[in-house]
């Protein structure tokens, strides 16, 4: 009988307290040794590569259910698993929005029954639903609450302070924030953009302003009621100073579209298809983003992957959709970032790997311990690939990286002890909810173990 299900033989392992050059054991999904193995089913020869805990994508829309033209659970899943993506927390911004029990339910019922990664999902934080959220934050599969201040529908939109401050006040789990202001953007859309068609104005109408104010106003209203608030997809400057002061209340993502691209470049090449919200923007705030990242005040950098089909973006702005797929590149744009020395493969971790598990108190995932899952998103540093529209596996089809050449590549992606992608090949989806310390006391029975459901009345 074999010591182990899985052995990852002679990786370089990016351990709590640093690298090592070390096989790990895995038996029954979890990793019970870290040192020298002998005998298992399944061994996967590492020599040359690294082993990185298993990455957590932090913001992901799947469009599902609603927009399943752009995007399903099982091809967004899909292309996370291809891209070294081992979970992913999925927003609300759906149709039905997730922001009732019963709407959460059936995306967890979806998740269970077709995604390749695990899994965990937003729950909207709205005016109408907050005297709740004390007890909906505690659902099985909620990763955390999200507030729209800009760039929303419906009710999930929470435009005045009035409006945030009802959430921000009831419940206790971090909250992720899209952070712009919605007043001051209606004003520039008149005053700014007017009858313009030019995409490159989207970065002059959604202002440095409406991005900062909206920060402000937030981290404010957190530190009224000492509430730890994520700040999403952060593109300015002077963002970056502000909250690199308010490091106490606020933790603070980038994504690699602000990272790699700037404005007006992006808008000259790519036209609409650069098109995002926030913008992307000129290149002294990137600049920024990559200070911020080295010197600690960035937590997470995630994909906010936010697919609309070719022909959606090929509207004449501003009727185009903003938002990019990313959930696949993720890895190897940030990888090839490493290898053109804009930062380290330790900080790399801390961003996507350590920086998740800490913000929103993953259970059991993040790192590279005995007992923990094994999660495993294995790369080789020294693979150079170009990135094609053909490769994705997303339902819109393309790329804003089509044609880029890149050096790092995933090449396993393994979740709890199963392969999941093997060289760009893809096995079977195993899906399960992601668990978080906060709510161990309070979960109700997972899906595969129900008969019917015990989720509470939105009532």
């Amino acid at each position: 009988m074999s010591d182990f299900d899985l052995i990852l033989k002679g990786g370089t392992v990016f351990l709590l307290n640093g690298r090592a050059n070390t096989d790990i054991g895995v038996k029954n999904g979890k990793i019970v040794n870290i040192g020298p193995c002998s005998t298992a089913e399944t061994i996967v020869d590492c020599s040359n590569l690294f082993i990185f805990p298993g990455l957590i994508d932090t913001q992901c829309h799947f469009r599902e259910p609603g927009g399943e033209h752009k995007e399903t659970i099982q091809t967004g899943t899909m292309s996370a698993a291809l891209g070294g993506i081992v979970g992913i927390f999925e927003m609300p911004n759906t149709n039905p929005l997730t922001t009732t029990p019963e709407a959460l339910e059936h995306k967890i019922k979806r998740g269970t029954e077709t995604a390749y990664t695990d899994f965990a999902y937003y729950f909207g934080g709205t005016f109408e639903n907050s005297k709740n959220l004390p007890s909906w934050e505690k659902l099985d599969g909620v990763c955390g609450i999200k507030i729209f201040m800009g760039a929303s529908t419906g009710n999930l939109l929470s435009a005045t302070d009035e409006e945030v401050e009802a959430v921000v006040a009831n419940g206790n789990r971090v909250i992720a924030v899209h952070a712009e202001d919605e007043f001051l953007m209606n004003e520039n859309k008149t005053t700014i953009l007017g009858d313009s068609n030019d995409v490159a104005m989207h970065c002059k109408w959604r202002d440095v302003n409406s991005s900062l104010n909206a920060t402000k106003r937030v981290v404010g209203l957190a530190k009224k009621h000492n509430r730890h608030v994520h700040v999403l997809h952060i593109t300015t400057a002077d963002e970056m100073h502000f909250l690199r002061q308010n490091k106490d209340i606020a933790t603070v993502e980038v994504l690699p579209n602000h990272l790699t691209m700037h404005a007006p470049d992006c808008y000259t090449e790519l036209g609409t298809l650069a098109q995002q919200n926030p913008p992307i923007r000129e290149k002294h705030h990137q600049d920024e983003l990559w200070r911020a990242i080295n010197d600690g005040t960035v937590d997470i950098v995630a994909s906010d992957h936010a697919p609309h089909t070719l022909d959606e973006k090929a509207q004449s702005y501003p009727n185009s959709p903003s938002g990019t797929p990313g959930v696949q590149t993720l890895v190897p744009i940030m990888l090839n970032h490493v290898n053109s020395g804009k930062l380290t493969l330790e900080k790399l971790v801390d961003l996507w790997s350590y920086g998740p598990e800490r913000i929103h108190r993953i259970y059991n995932k993040g790192r590279i311990s005995l007992g923990y899952d094994a999660d495993f998103t294995i790369v080789d540093m020294n693979k150079e690939m170009t990135i094609t529209n053909s490769q994705q596996k997303s339902r819109t089809g393309w790329t804003p990286y089509d044609g880029m050449k890149v050096k790092g590549w995933p090449l396993y992606t393994i979740i709890r002890g199963n392969i999941v992608m093997r060289e760009d090949e893809l096995l079977e989806p195993i899906g399960k909810e992601i668990q978080f310390k906060d709510c161990l006391l309070y979960t109700s029975p997972s899906p595969r173990d129900r008969t019917r459901s015990r989720m509470p009345s939105s009532a």
